[in-house]
């Protein structure tokens, strides 16, 4: 088969490999759809480790289901979730492949009102915002007590800022997001409350002003010197909490709670980024939860995907992560056609 494989810092190309070998607990699935993320590109420049299979997020069809697989899964069904790529202890994972082993706690069934392209979008999205929103900062779930509380969402026109928008909301929180002003329209009609643009110099004092001083919470999904400085700005002056989800990003103010997060770590599998990282079955364990209430309200039509750009191929999504690279891509997810 064919798969985009990390060849040396800043490279990856397409090569001929092996069909993975079916293992305990996993499915081999026939990618469909594959689906970009700033992880991707980020790997590949700055951690590269050579051999490993680019990409995370997916949606395919069960080819083969492994021993010890515990849910009711047959060939054929419409799958999609979320796998580590760029992996360094597991060089075959990576969603850009023709076929792909994928862990059974880490897919989902497609809800038959979802296209294919859509449902590729989303785990990644899915995986960060339910260890975000939930697990760290603390909201309570959709359907329960409303959070009735302001929360900041730094970077909402984003894939994961999108889907981290609509869960806010239908958790009863009051949302407020930063993104550039033509896409103030698009976050607005996610549910956000309000927009801030977070070129404006005076971003920061104009949530603290809207918020009348009582924003705690926070989902930074840009990071950054300018994501720091709105984030901290913008939290009460009784302090609060930040939960970052791009590595590197320093939040320097004491009264705020500042606690990294990478979706990698619902996998319920070893994982290194700088270095190595332990498996961890209470957040798989979470994952399978929260995946199964993110389907349910996919399927509901309550939340709605990150507007996909479908282009073509293996070699495609080459030139997407250039893209992605130069900054060009706002306001959509770059979807590519593998085995469609």
């Amino acid at each position: 088969m064919k798969a985009i494989k990390v060849v040396e810092a800043g490279k990856a190309e397409v090569q001929d490999v092996k069909v993975p070998e079916l293992k305990d607990e996993h499915l081999l699935v026939k990618i469909r759809y594959a689906a970009l993320n700033p992880t991707d590109w980020k790997h590949i420049d700055y951690i590269p480790h050579v051999g490993s299979t680019v990409g995370c997020d997916w949606m395919g069809t069960i080819e083969e289901v492994g021993p010890n697989v515990n849910g009711s899964w047959k060939k054929g069904d419409r799958v999609a979730g979320v796998v580590q790529g760029c992996n360094a202890f597991n060089l075959e994972d990576g969603a850009f492949a023709e076929c792909a082993l994928m862990k059974e706690g880490n897919l989902f069934k497609v809800p038959e009102n979802v296209g294919d392209e859509e449902a590729s979008t989303v785990g990644v999205a899915f995986a960060t915002v339910g260890l975000g929103l939930y697990q760290t900062l603390g909201l309570p779930w959709p359907g329960s007590v409303p959070a009735e509380c302001f929360v900041l969402v730094y970077g909402g026109s984003s894939a994961t800022g999108s889907i981290a928008i609509q869960f806010a909301k239908l958790s009863g929180a009051k949302v407020v997001t930063t993104c550039s002003k033509k896409n103030f329209d698009f976050v607005k009609s996610l549910g956000a409350d309000e927009a801030f643009d977070y070129n404006d110099p005076e971003c920061a004092e104009k949530i603290r002003k809207y918020t009348n001083d009582s924003l705690h919470t926070v989902l930074d999904c840009i990071g950054g010197d300018t994501g720091s400085k709105v984030s901290t700005g913008s939290i009460s002056s009784k302090g609060g909490q930040i939960c970052s989800i791009v590595p590197g990003t320093e939040y320097n103010r004491k009264d705020v709670r500042a606690v990294p997060l990478l979706a990698y770590k619902i996998r319920g599998e070893p994982w290194k980024l700088l270095e190595d990282m332990p498996a961890t079955v209470e957040d798989y364990q979470f994952g399978q939860i929260f995946f199964r209430l993110a389907v349910k309200l996919l399927g509901e039509g309550k939340v709605k995907v990150h507007p996909p750009r479908v282009g073509k191929g293996l070699e495609g999504a080459l030139d997407g992560l250039d893209e992605m690279r130069q900054g060009k891509v706002s306001g959509q997810k770059l979807v590519y056609s593998i085995g469609a």
